[in-house]
């Protein structure tokens, strides 16, 4: 095993001091430093969709991220504070009639449920295809939709540094356990991941699971370096918190221990991949994001950068090119381009299949090989993981190329079809086959699939 080498100092100059985690939520976002400045009309509609999906922002983000002079356009502002629109308009007027007649809690409370149950708050089967069974029982805590993939959400880690407005896990935060995936239970997670050696890589999520505590990521994290787990050699970690929280790397007061953490996992020959969370250049202006990353990728581990592209935030080929250069010049691998997940706030943020790849393909043009490793733009779907590889004209029939980065059978990987062309889809399920095609060639055993649950 690789000796530890000290951490380097916190700032080549020591500049970077801890700092208080300070959170504003729908209670108290009147005090929220900048709001003041904006329409009562607008502040109302916020708290009218803070009722409903979740809020959460914290001083960091306010402060430093959010260009209030550009504010309700500033993209940060779009990405964590409520807009009218981000509810339909029927949708958010059952709410604010309620806020209105100052409705009791109890009101408030089953509208904004009857509102979310209208939201598809758990897409693409995440409830009935993809949850695992060990022994007979269900693993709640766990997915399992590609072979080589297990998806576990620690239940110390459902909740985020701050909450993006168009977060596909929205249910994951709304306080109903049924709606919620989490588990607490580390050795359920380790004896499924030793009966089941065809799983390679271990994805923990949320959430977000730099949230814990060290010692509890310790607890889920350590066992994996024994021997009857040596065949899960990837570990990744999806998180939002180099946006939202870099202090977590630097000054929180078990950073150190965190990253030392990740060197025991690298020096143990795993690979420790952080999937960080970025939608627009913004989210690395600041001194203590690039802190962050540098001690992160000092221990080892690798960063890669996904995101989906989304309308008022980053539906712009600039922006996604700026991004990209600036994750390589950090050392940060451009990943996934994805489409706005069909929950939630889906029609406030989607953006059509036919703009989403030219947008993808202008800023491709714009960057060089290093920052051409980013795929997409990329459906998470039922099915699987489908990605928009261009618009075509065949036999004089104008089509979307498509196909499978990922599969729930891995025989439909890489397999290009083909869809007819629609200048308004904006999702998998809008499509219909090209050339006088019934159904695309996976639909009856992806159907079958569905079936079977819905037996059980």
């Amino acid at each position: 095993m690789s000796q530890m080498l000290p951490l380097r100092p916190v700032g080549r100059d020591g500049t970077f001091e801890a700092r208080r985690f300070q959170v504003f939520t729908a209670r108290n976002m009147d005090k929220i430093p900048g709001l003041d400045r904006m329409p009562e009309e607008e502040r109302f509609a916020m708290r009218v969709v803070a009722n409903v999906l979740p809020f959460r922002v914290n001083e960091y983000v306010i402060n430093e991220l959010i260009d209030w002079e550009k504010a309700p356009d500033d993209p940060i502002y779009q990405l964590t504070i409520p807009q009218r629109g981000m509810l339909a308009p029927e949708l958010f007027d059952r709410m604010a009639d309620v806020l209105r007649r100052e409705a009791p809690r109890e009101e408030v409370n089953r509208v904004a449920w009857e509102i979310r149950n209208e939201l598809n708050p758990h897409p693409a089967g995440q409830m009935k295809l993809n949850v695992p069974e060990h022994e007979g029982d269900k693993l709640e805590g766990m997915q399992h939709k590609y072979n080589e993939t297990v998806l576990f959400f620690p239940s110390q880690g459902q909740v985020c540094h701050s909450y993006c407005t168009f977060c596909f896990r929205w249910a994951q935060f709304v306080g109903d356990k049924d709606l919620q995936f989490a588990s607490n239970e580390a050795e359920q997670l380790h004896a499924y991941l030793r009966s089941h050696h065809e799983v390679s890589d271990l994805l923990l999520t949320g959430g977000d699971p730099m949230v814990m505590k060290t010692k509890k990521l310790e607890s889920y994290l350590d066992p994996l370096l024994s021997d009857d787990l040596a065949h899960v050699q990837t570990v990744r970690l999806g998180t939002k918190a180099l946006t939202f929280w870099p202090y977590r790397f630097v000054t929180d007061k078990d950073a150190d221990d965190l990253l030392r953490l990740f060197e025991r996992l690298v020096n143990a020959g795993r690979h420790v991949a952080l999937m960080a969370h970025y939608n627009h250049p913004q989210e690395i202006s600041t001194p203590i994001a690039e802190e962050a990353i540098r001690r992160i990728r000092d221990t080892g581990v690798e960063i890669r950068a996904q995101g989906p592209l989304l309308a008022h935030i980053n539906d712009d080929s600039a922006a996604w090119a700026e991004l990209w250069r600036k994750q390589v010049r950090l050392g940060i691998i451009p990943y996934y381009m994805f489409v706005e997940r069909d929950t939630g706030a889906r029609h406030y943020f989607e953006v059509p299949l036919a703009r989403a790849w030219e947008i993808y393909r202008e800023a491709m043009k714009q960057v060089s090989g290093l920052s051409r490793t980013a795929r997409g733009p990329s459906m998470s779907a039922g099915p699987g993981k489908v990605e928009v590889q261009g618009v075509a004209e065949v036999h004089g029939e104008k089509v979307f190329v498509l196909r499978f980065i990922q599969g729930r059978n891995p025989d439909w990987v890489q397999r290009p079809f083909f869809a007819k062309f629609d200048p308004e889809a904006t999702w998998l399920d809008q499509l219909q086959p090209a050339f006088g095609e019934d159904k695309f060639f996976f639909q009856d055993e992806y159907d079958a699939m569905l079936a079977s649950v819905e037996s059980d």
